[in-house]
């Protein structure tokens, strides 16, 4: 896994502006990473058919290999 996928944001926020002018870093917010929000649409294709019958580690190691998937797939 190529960790520069890993750190891009899948909803960044812009800095906001304080009333001076000035930027208030501290509301600047980068998102979740491009990895966790594939893992999580993933996640909701898995438990749509729940008769596979696997457990919770299972369902979070086969999001994150189809996250990973993805991810290689945007190359």
């Amino acid at each position: 896994m190529n960790a520069q996928n890993t750190s891009v944001p899948a909803f960044p926020a812009l800095a906001r502006w304080g009333r001076d002018g000035e930027a208030n870093s501290a509301l600047q917010q980068d998102g979740m990473s491009l990895r966790d929000y594939f893992a999580a649409a993933a996640l909701q294709g898995l438990l749509a058919d729940p008769s596979n019958g696997w457990e919770a580690e299972e369902y979070a190691e086969a999001s994150y290999a189809m996250a990973d998937a993805m991810l290689e797939a945007r190359k």
